[in-house]
Protein backbone atom coordinates (compact mmCIF):
# COMPACT_ATOMS: atom_id res chain seq x y z
CA UNK A 1 0.00 0.00 0.00
CA UNK A 2 1.54 3.32 -1.23
CA UNK A 3 1.25 6.52 1.06
CA UNK A 4 1.68 10.36 0.74
CA UNK A 5 3.98 11.98 2.86
CA UNK A 6 4.68 15.52 2.33
CA UNK A 7 8.20 15.43 4.02
CA UNK A 8 11.68 17.43 4.33
CA UNK A 9 14.78 16.80 5.02
CA UNK A 10 17.28 19.51 6.45
CA UNK A 11 20.52 18.95 5.89
CA UNK A 12 23.84 20.61 5.96
CA UNK A 13 27.76 20.83 5.10
CA UNK A 14 28.87 20.19 8.75
CA UNK A 15 27.77 20.64 12.24
CA UNK A 16 26.64 23.92 13.37
CA UNK A 17 25.97 25.15 9.81
CA UNK A 18 22.50 26.10 10.89
CA UNK A 19 20.01 23.24 10.73
CA UNK A 20 18.80 23.52 13.66
CA UNK A 21 17.70 27.02 13.78
CA UNK A 22 15.92 26.54 10.13
CA UNK A 23 14.24 23.84 11.68
CA UNK A 24 12.78 25.06 14.47
CA UNK A 25 12.05 28.02 12.35
CA UNK A 26 9.63 26.35 9.72
CA UNK A 27 8.61 24.36 12.47
CA UNK A 28 6.94 27.38 14.55
CA UNK A 29 5.91 28.49 10.88
CA UNK A 30 4.13 24.99 10.51
CA UNK A 31 2.26 25.30 13.67
CA UNK A 32 1.24 28.87 13.54
CA UNK A 33 -0.35 27.76 10.55
CA UNK A 34 -2.34 24.83 11.95
CA UNK A 35 -0.33 22.07 10.17
CA UNK A 36 0.51 18.96 11.96
CA UNK A 37 3.81 17.65 11.91
CA UNK A 38 5.71 15.07 12.87
CA UNK A 39 10.01 15.45 13.73
CA UNK A 40 12.45 12.97 12.94
CA UNK A 41 16.27 13.66 14.37
CA UNK A 42 19.02 11.91 11.89
CA UNK A 43 21.39 9.64 14.24
CA UNK A 44 21.98 9.08 18.00
CA UNK A 45 21.40 12.85 19.07
CA UNK A 46 18.94 13.68 22.39
CA UNK A 47 19.45 17.84 22.71
CA UNK A 48 18.36 18.34 19.34
CA UNK A 49 15.55 16.12 19.39
CA UNK A 50 14.43 17.15 22.36
CA UNK A 51 14.15 20.97 20.71
CA UNK A 52 12.17 19.31 17.49
CA UNK A 53 9.89 17.95 20.15
CA UNK A 54 9.10 20.89 22.27
CA UNK A 55 8.54 23.01 19.12
CA UNK A 56 6.54 20.40 17.36
CA UNK A 57 4.74 19.39 20.55
CA UNK A 58 4.99 15.55 19.66
CA UNK A 59 7.62 13.29 20.05
CA UNK A 60 10.83 13.45 17.98
CA UNK A 61 12.03 9.75 16.57
CA UNK A 62 15.52 8.94 16.07
CA UNK A 63 16.20 7.60 12.54
CA UNK A 64 20.09 6.05 13.15
CA UNK A 65 20.57 3.30 10.64
CA UNK A 66 23.72 1.55 12.76
CA UNK A 67 21.54 1.03 15.65
CA UNK A 68 18.37 -0.23 14.25
CA UNK A 69 18.09 -2.00 10.69
CA UNK A 70 17.31 0.25 7.74
CA UNK A 71 13.52 -1.79 7.67
CA UNK A 72 12.77 -0.86 11.12
CA UNK A 73 14.02 2.47 10.29
CA UNK A 74 11.78 3.47 6.98
CA UNK A 75 8.84 1.62 9.04
CA UNK A 76 9.02 3.84 11.98
CA UNK A 77 9.25 6.86 9.71
CA UNK A 78 6.09 5.76 7.59
CA UNK A 79 3.94 4.93 10.27
CA UNK A 80 4.76 7.74 12.52
CA UNK A 81 4.62 10.32 9.98
CA UNK A 82 1.33 8.59 8.36
CA UNK A 83 -1.78 11.20 8.36
CA UNK A 84 0.55 14.44 9.07
CA UNK A 85 0.31 17.19 7.23
CA UNK A 86 4.04 17.65 7.12
CA UNK A 87 7.40 15.48 8.36
CA UNK A 88 10.24 17.29 8.93
CA UNK A 89 13.61 15.08 9.20
CA UNK A 90 16.48 17.05 10.80
CA UNK A 91 20.17 15.66 9.68
CA UNK A 92 23.70 15.66 11.40
CA UNK A 93 26.71 16.89 10.87
CA UNK A 94 27.62 16.94 7.13
CA UNK A 95 25.32 15.75 4.64
CA UNK A 96 28.21 13.00 3.45
CA UNK A 97 29.64 12.24 6.95
CA UNK A 98 29.27 8.63 8.14
CA UNK A 99 30.77 5.68 9.72
CA UNK A 100 33.45 5.45 7.67
CA UNK A 101 34.99 6.40 4.12
CA UNK A 102 31.60 5.35 2.37
CA UNK A 103 29.48 7.35 4.10
CA UNK A 104 28.05 4.60 5.72
CA UNK A 105 25.11 5.14 8.05
CA UNK A 106 24.92 9.20 6.66
CA UNK A 107 22.25 11.68 6.05
CA UNK A 108 22.77 10.92 2.74
CA UNK A 109 21.87 7.69 3.03
CA UNK A 110 19.11 8.66 5.15
CA UNK A 111 17.42 10.67 2.26
CA UNK A 112 17.82 7.45 -0.15
CA UNK A 113 16.22 5.51 2.51
CA UNK A 114 13.10 7.80 3.01
CA UNK A 115 12.71 9.22 -0.95
CA UNK A 116 12.59 12.49 0.75
CA UNK A 117 13.72 16.00 -0.85
CA UNK A 118 17.03 17.58 0.94
CA UNK A 119 17.13 21.27 2.18
CA UNK A 120 21.13 21.81 1.75
CA UNK A 121 21.47 24.40 4.93
CA UNK A 122 25.26 26.38 4.21
CA UNK A 123 27.29 28.84 6.34
CA UNK A 124 27.46 31.79 4.43
CA UNK A 125 29.87 33.31 6.66
CA UNK A 126 33.45 34.93 4.59
CA UNK A 127 32.70 33.48 1.62
CA UNK A 128 30.68 33.99 -1.84
CA UNK A 129 30.99 32.38 -4.81
CA UNK A 130 32.85 29.71 -3.72
CA UNK A 131 29.73 28.01 -2.23
CA UNK A 132 28.03 27.24 -5.10
CA UNK A 133 31.32 25.81 -5.77
CA UNK A 134 30.92 23.56 -2.75
CA UNK A 135 26.87 23.20 -3.24
CA UNK A 136 27.57 22.03 -7.25
CA UNK A 137 30.13 19.26 -5.74
CA UNK A 138 27.15 17.58 -3.14
CA UNK A 139 24.89 17.64 -6.35
CA UNK A 140 28.02 15.65 -8.49
CA UNK A 141 29.06 13.63 -4.76
CA UNK A 142 26.02 11.55 -5.39
CA UNK A 143 23.32 12.11 -7.54
CA UNK A 144 21.26 10.15 -6.32
CA UNK A 145 20.30 12.32 -3.43
CA UNK A 146 17.67 14.40 -4.23
CA UNK A 147 19.03 17.77 -2.96
CA UNK A 148 15.99 20.23 -4.08
CA UNK A 149 16.89 23.68 -2.47
CA UNK A 150 18.75 25.87 -0.52
CA UNK A 151 18.92 28.04 2.57
CA UNK A 152 21.67 30.46 3.40
CA UNK A 153 22.33 31.15 6.81
CA UNK A 154 24.89 33.42 8.42
CA UNK A 155 24.62 35.93 5.93
CA UNK A 156 25.65 39.56 6.32
CA UNK A 157 23.86 41.51 4.29
CA UNK A 158 21.63 42.06 0.97
CA UNK A 159 24.68 42.89 -1.53
CA UNK A 160 26.11 38.97 0.05
CA UNK A 161 23.09 37.48 -0.35
CA UNK A 162 22.57 38.74 -3.75
CA UNK A 163 26.08 37.38 -4.82
CA UNK A 164 25.75 33.85 -3.54
CA UNK A 165 21.78 33.58 -4.78
CA UNK A 166 22.52 34.27 -8.42
CA UNK A 167 25.74 32.25 -8.52
CA UNK A 168 23.83 28.79 -6.62
CA UNK A 169 20.74 29.26 -9.43
CA UNK A 170 23.21 29.88 -12.15
CA UNK A 171 25.58 27.20 -11.53
CA UNK A 172 23.64 24.58 -9.22
CA UNK A 173 20.03 25.31 -11.07
CA UNK A 174 18.74 25.19 -7.81
CA UNK A 175 16.45 28.33 -5.61
CA UNK A 176 17.74 30.03 -2.93
CA UNK A 177 14.45 29.11 -0.36
CA UNK A 178 15.96 30.81 2.58
CA UNK A 179 18.05 33.72 3.31
CA UNK A 180 18.97 34.17 7.13
CA UNK A 181 20.66 37.32 8.09
CA UNK A 182 23.12 37.07 10.92
CA UNK A 183 21.45 37.07 13.58
CA UNK A 184 23.26 37.26 17.51
CA UNK A 185 20.29 37.26 19.48
CA UNK A 186 19.22 33.57 18.33
CA UNK A 187 22.74 32.32 19.66
CA UNK A 188 22.45 33.47 23.07
CA UNK A 189 19.16 32.66 22.98
CA UNK A 190 20.14 28.67 21.81
CA UNK A 191 23.47 28.67 23.37
CA UNK A 192 25.75 25.83 23.42
CA UNK A 193 27.88 23.69 25.42
CA UNK A 194 29.97 20.79 25.68
CA UNK A 195 27.74 18.08 24.50
CA UNK A 196 26.35 20.78 21.52
CA UNK A 197 22.85 22.66 22.70
CA UNK A 198 21.54 23.49 26.42
CA UNK A 199 18.39 21.33 26.55
CA UNK A 200 14.99 23.10 26.02
CA UNK A 201 14.40 22.22 29.83
CA UNK A 202 17.16 24.66 31.06
CA UNK A 203 15.82 27.39 28.96
CA UNK A 204 14.88 30.49 30.38
CA UNK A 205 13.89 32.44 27.52
CA UNK A 206 12.07 30.16 25.45
CA UNK A 207 8.89 33.06 24.70
CA UNK A 208 11.50 34.90 23.12
CA UNK A 209 12.87 32.26 21.57
CA UNK A 210 9.69 31.50 19.87
CA UNK A 211 8.89 35.08 18.84
CA UNK A 212 12.57 35.38 16.92
CA UNK A 213 12.32 31.93 15.19
CA UNK A 214 8.76 33.09 14.18
CA UNK A 215 10.03 36.18 12.96
CA UNK A 216 13.19 33.82 10.85
CA UNK A 217 10.32 32.47 9.01
CA UNK A 218 8.48 34.99 8.23
CA UNK A 219 11.11 37.62 7.31
CA UNK A 220 13.86 35.15 5.80
CA UNK A 221 12.26 31.76 4.75
CA UNK A 222 10.16 30.65 1.57
CA UNK A 223 7.62 28.31 3.47
CA UNK A 224 5.28 28.53 0.89
CA UNK A 225 7.84 27.02 -1.51
CA UNK A 226 8.91 24.67 1.14
CA UNK A 227 5.41 23.35 1.64
CA UNK A 228 5.43 22.95 -2.17
CA UNK A 229 8.47 20.93 -2.52
CA UNK A 230 7.57 18.79 0.47
CA UNK A 231 4.52 18.01 -1.33
CA UNK A 232 6.32 17.25 -4.13
CA UNK A 233 7.96 14.37 -2.38
CA UNK A 234 7.18 10.58 -4.00
CA UNK A 235 4.70 8.09 -2.32
CA UNK A 236 6.25 5.53 -0.15
CA UNK A 237 5.22 2.05 0.52
CA UNK A 238 3.74 1.42 3.64
CA UNK A 239 3.27 -2.48 5.29
CA UNK A 240 0.66 -3.55 7.72
CA UNK A 241 2.62 -3.97 10.93
CA UNK A 242 1.78 -6.07 13.52
CA UNK A 243 0.79 -4.29 16.21
CA UNK A 244 2.24 -4.15 19.43
CA UNK A 245 -0.13 -4.52 22.81
CA UNK A 246 0.38 -2.95 25.62
CA UNK A 247 -0.55 -4.97 28.91
CA UNK A 248 -1.65 -4.12 32.34
CA UNK A 249 0.65 -2.29 33.87
CA UNK A 250 2.34 -5.11 36.43
CA UNK A 251 5.38 -3.50 38.10
CA UNK A 252 6.46 0.38 38.72
CA UNK A 253 9.58 1.54 37.11
CA UNK A 254 10.75 4.68 38.09
CA UNK A 255 12.82 7.08 35.53
CA UNK A 256 14.75 10.79 36.31
CA UNK A 257 12.95 13.00 34.89
CA UNK A 258 14.07 17.06 35.33
CA UNK A 259 16.16 18.82 33.66
CA UNK A 260 19.37 17.72 34.76
CA UNK A 261 18.30 13.73 33.19
CA UNK A 262 16.76 14.58 30.15
CA UNK A 263 18.47 11.52 27.22
CA UNK A 264 15.57 8.92 26.73
CA UNK A 265 14.47 7.85 23.59
CA UNK A 266 10.79 7.50 23.39
CA UNK A 267 11.01 4.16 22.01
CA UNK A 268 12.70 2.98 25.58
CA UNK A 269 10.28 4.54 27.66
CA UNK A 270 7.59 3.37 25.37
CA UNK A 271 8.78 -0.41 25.40
CA UNK A 272 9.21 -0.71 29.22
CA UNK A 273 5.69 0.68 28.94
CA UNK A 274 4.63 -1.90 26.49
CA UNK A 275 6.19 -4.76 28.29
CA UNK A 276 4.16 -4.06 31.76
CA UNK A 277 5.73 -0.88 33.50
CA UNK A 278 3.83 2.05 34.70
CA UNK A 279 6.57 4.47 34.62
CA UNK A 280 6.89 6.73 37.42
CA UNK A 281 9.06 10.04 36.83
CA UNK A 282 11.55 10.90 39.76
CA UNK A 283 12.90 14.35 40.23
CA UNK A 284 16.88 14.10 41.13
CA UNK A 285 16.57 17.42 42.26
CA UNK A 286 13.83 17.94 44.07
CA UNK A 287 12.78 14.21 46.07
CA UNK A 288 13.97 13.63 48.66
CA UNK A 289 13.73 9.56 48.86
CA UNK A 290 12.39 7.05 45.79
CA UNK A 291 8.70 6.20 45.94
CA UNK A 292 7.35 2.99 45.48
CA UNK A 293 9.16 1.27 42.74
CA UNK A 294 9.84 -2.34 41.27
CA UNK A 295 12.82 -1.23 39.21
CA UNK A 296 14.58 2.15 38.37
CA UNK A 297 15.89 3.64 34.84
CA UNK A 298 18.82 6.57 35.09
CA UNK A 299 19.01 7.81 31.55
CA UNK A 300 22.17 10.51 30.57
CA UNK A 301 22.14 14.24 31.09
CA UNK A 302 24.38 16.47 32.93
CA UNK A 303 24.70 15.92 35.95
CA UNK A 304 28.27 17.76 36.10
CA UNK A 305 26.50 21.37 35.72
CA UNK A 306 23.90 20.72 38.27
CA UNK A 307 26.28 18.66 40.53
CA UNK A 308 26.01 21.09 43.61
CA UNK A 309 22.31 20.83 43.20
CA UNK A 310 22.52 16.97 42.76
CA UNK A 311 25.00 16.60 46.09
CA UNK A 312 22.31 19.17 48.16
CA UNK A 313 20.01 16.13 47.23
CA UNK A 314 21.97 13.93 49.01
CA UNK A 315 18.92 11.78 50.40
CA UNK A 316 17.45 11.07 47.25
CA UNK A 317 21.78 9.57 46.73
CA UNK A 318 20.88 7.91 50.16
CA UNK A 319 17.86 5.98 49.09
CA UNK A 320 18.76 4.97 46.26
CA UNK A 321 21.96 2.98 47.45
CA UNK A 322 20.13 1.65 50.43
CA UNK A 323 17.45 0.29 47.94
CA UNK A 324 20.42 -0.86 45.40
CA UNK A 325 21.86 -2.56 48.64
CA UNK A 326 18.47 -4.49 48.76
CA UNK A 327 18.04 -5.29 45.58
CA UNK A 328 16.06 -2.90 43.08
CA UNK A 329 17.09 -3.48 39.74
CA UNK A 330 18.64 -0.22 38.13
CA UNK A 331 19.98 0.62 34.66
CA UNK A 332 22.02 3.17 34.34
CA UNK A 333 22.99 5.14 30.82
CA UNK A 334 25.87 7.46 31.16
CA UNK A 335 25.07 10.42 33.31
CA UNK A 336 22.90 7.89 34.73
CA UNK A 337 26.52 6.04 35.42
CA UNK A 338 28.06 9.36 36.81
CA UNK A 339 25.25 10.17 39.24
CA UNK A 340 26.05 6.11 40.88
CA UNK A 341 29.50 6.69 41.11
CA UNK A 342 31.55 7.38 44.13
CA UNK A 343 32.63 10.87 43.05
CA UNK A 344 32.78 13.66 40.13
CA UNK A 345 35.58 16.24 39.98
CA UNK A 346 35.21 19.36 37.96
CA UNK A 347 36.74 22.31 37.48
CA UNK A 348 38.85 21.25 40.49
CA UNK A 349 36.40 20.79 42.85
CA UNK A 350 35.01 17.29 44.15
CA UNK A 351 31.50 16.59 44.24
CA UNK A 352 30.11 13.08 45.95
CA UNK A 353 27.75 11.37 44.28
CA UNK A 354 25.36 7.77 45.32
CA UNK A 355 28.49 6.15 45.82
CA UNK A 356 27.49 2.82 44.22
CA UNK A 357 30.05 1.78 41.93
CA UNK A 358 33.41 2.06 43.76
CA UNK A 359 34.71 4.42 41.06
CA UNK A 360 35.90 8.25 40.82
CA UNK A 361 35.03 10.25 38.06
CA UNK A 362 36.45 13.20 36.26
CA UNK A 363 35.52 15.65 33.75
CA UNK A 364 38.05 15.82 30.88
CA UNK A 365 38.18 19.01 28.88
CA UNK A 366 37.48 17.41 25.46
CA UNK A 367 35.52 14.09 24.81
CA UNK A 368 36.66 10.81 26.45
CA UNK A 369 34.42 8.75 24.24
CA UNK A 370 32.65 9.82 21.20
CA UNK A 371 30.63 7.92 18.45
CA UNK A 372 28.99 5.02 17.79
CA UNK A 373 29.87 1.56 19.96
CA UNK A 374 29.71 -1.78 19.22
CA UNK A 375 30.18 -4.25 22.75
CA UNK A 376 29.65 -7.67 23.16
CA UNK A 377 27.75 -8.80 26.69
CA UNK A 378 30.75 -11.16 28.12
CA UNK A 379 29.53 -12.04 31.68
CA UNK A 380 26.35 -12.71 33.63
CA UNK A 381 24.43 -9.19 34.14
CA UNK A 382 20.11 -9.46 34.85
CA UNK A 383 19.92 -7.62 31.66
CA UNK A 384 21.72 -9.04 28.54
CA UNK A 385 22.19 -12.49 27.59
CA UNK A 386 26.00 -13.21 27.54
CA UNK A 387 27.22 -13.32 23.61
CA UNK A 388 24.81 -10.87 22.62
CA UNK A 389 26.22 -8.08 20.46
CA UNK A 390 25.29 -4.35 21.39
CA UNK A 391 25.33 -1.73 19.05
CA UNK A 392 25.04 1.49 20.84
CA UNK A 393 26.42 5.40 21.39
CA UNK A 394 28.64 7.39 23.81
CA UNK A 395 29.21 11.04 24.39
CA UNK A 396 31.17 11.90 27.37
CA UNK A 397 33.50 13.72 28.80
CA UNK A 398 33.82 11.86 32.03
CA UNK A 399 36.46 9.57 32.60
CA UNK A 400 37.68 7.06 35.36
CA UNK A 401 40.42 7.97 37.78
CA UNK A 402 42.96 5.59 37.84
CA UNK A 403 41.99 2.06 37.58
CA UNK A 404 38.69 0.04 37.91
CA UNK A 405 37.84 -3.14 38.61
CA UNK A 406 37.29 -4.76 35.20
CA UNK A 407 36.14 -8.78 36.73
CA UNK A 408 33.07 -6.27 37.84
CA UNK A 409 31.76 -5.54 34.40
CA UNK A 410 30.18 -7.33 31.83
CA UNK A 411 30.70 -5.51 28.62
CA UNK A 412 33.27 -6.12 25.96
CA UNK A 413 34.32 -2.88 24.60
CA UNK A 414 35.05 -3.62 20.26
CA UNK A 415 34.16 -0.09 19.04
CA UNK A 416 34.16 2.66 21.13
CA UNK A 417 35.58 3.75 25.07
CA UNK A 418 33.22 2.87 27.17
CA UNK A 419 35.12 2.82 30.95
CA UNK A 420 38.53 2.53 29.46
CA UNK A 421 40.57 -0.72 29.33
CA UNK A 422 37.82 -2.09 26.62
CA UNK A 423 35.50 -2.40 29.08
CA UNK A 424 32.18 -0.92 29.83
CA UNK A 425 28.98 -2.20 31.69
CA UNK A 426 29.78 -1.54 35.71
CA UNK A 427 27.94 -4.29 37.83
CA UNK A 428 26.61 -4.48 41.66
CA UNK A 429 24.33 -6.21 42.44
CA UNK A 430 21.19 -5.87 40.40
CA UNK A 431 22.45 -2.58 39.38
CA UNK A 432 23.64 -2.45 35.60
CA UNK A 433 25.60 1.02 34.46
CA UNK A 434 27.23 1.88 31.18
CA UNK A 435 28.46 5.22 29.09
CA UNK A 436 26.82 3.40 25.85
CA UNK A 437 23.52 4.37 24.97
CA UNK A 438 21.42 1.44 23.68
CA UNK A 439 17.88 1.69 21.59
CA UNK A 440 15.06 -0.02 22.61
CA UNK A 441 13.97 -0.98 18.82
CA UNK A 442 17.97 -2.56 18.68
CA UNK A 443 17.87 -4.79 21.55
CA UNK A 444 14.42 -6.20 21.66
CA UNK A 445 15.05 -8.12 25.12
CA UNK A 446 16.12 -4.98 27.20
CA UNK A 447 13.00 -3.78 28.31
CA UNK A 448 11.48 -7.40 28.98
CA UNK A 449 14.41 -8.19 31.21
CA UNK A 450 14.04 -5.15 33.26
CA UNK A 451 10.32 -5.84 33.70
CA UNK A 452 11.38 -9.86 34.69
CA UNK A 453 13.86 -8.20 36.92
CA UNK A 454 11.54 -5.78 38.86
CA UNK A 455 8.63 -8.39 39.07
CA UNK A 456 11.39 -10.74 41.23
CA UNK A 457 12.04 -7.52 43.66
CA UNK A 458 7.86 -7.70 44.01
CA UNK A 459 8.43 -10.60 44.79
CA UNK A 460 10.86 -11.09 47.11
CA UNK A 461 9.54 -7.63 48.91
CA UNK A 462 6.01 -9.48 49.13
CA UNK A 463 7.65 -12.75 50.74
CA UNK A 464 8.50 -10.30 53.94
CA UNK A 465 5.00 -9.17 54.08
CA UNK A 466 4.53 -12.47 56.95
CA UNK A 467 7.70 -11.65 58.64
CA UNK A 468 6.29 -7.80 58.41
CA UNK A 469 2.94 -8.97 60.13
CA UNK A 470 4.81 -11.09 62.85
CA UNK A 471 6.90 -7.86 64.06
CA UNK A 472 3.98 -6.08 64.22
CA UNK A 473 5.11 -3.45 61.24
CA UNK A 474 3.01 -1.54 61.44
CA UNK A 475 2.68 -0.57 57.37
CA UNK A 476 2.06 -4.44 56.77
CA UNK A 477 -2.04 -4.01 56.04
CA UNK A 478 -1.17 -0.83 53.66
CA UNK A 479 1.68 -3.29 51.69
CA UNK A 480 -0.61 -6.40 51.37
CA UNK A 481 -3.17 -4.11 49.68
CA UNK A 482 -0.87 -3.31 47.49
CA UNK A 483 -0.10 -6.70 46.89
CA UNK A 484 -3.52 -7.57 45.98
CA UNK A 485 -3.63 -4.69 44.12
CA UNK A 486 -0.28 -5.87 42.10
CA UNK A 487 -1.60 -9.29 41.75
CA UNK A 488 -5.51 -8.38 40.76
CA UNK A 489 -3.42 -6.09 37.77
CA UNK A 490 -1.04 -8.98 36.64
Amino acid sequence: MSIKIPRLLVAGLSGDSGKTIASLSLLTALKQRGRSVAVFKKGPDYIDAAWLSRFAKTDCRNLDTYMVSPNTVFDTFVNTAAGVDFALIEGNRGIFDGKDKEGTHSTAELAKLLCAPVILVVSASKATRTLAAVIKGCLDFDPQVNISGVILNKVAGRRHETIITEAVRKYCNLPVLGVILRIEQVSTLLPGRHLGLVTPFESENETVLRQQLAQIARDYLDVEALLELADKAQELDRRQMPERFSITPMVKVGYFCDPVFTFYYPENLEALKRNGAELIPISSLEDGNLPDINALYIGGGFPETHAEKLVCNSSLMTSVKKAIEGGLPVYAECGGLIYLSRSLTWHDKRFPMAGVFPVDLTMESKPVGHGYTLLQVDRSNPYFEPGLILKGHEFHYSAVIGSFDMAATCLAVRTGFGLGSQRDGMLYKNCLGCYTHIHADSVSGWAKAIIEQAKNYQTIKFSDLGKMKEAGIPNYLKLLKRRRFSEAAG
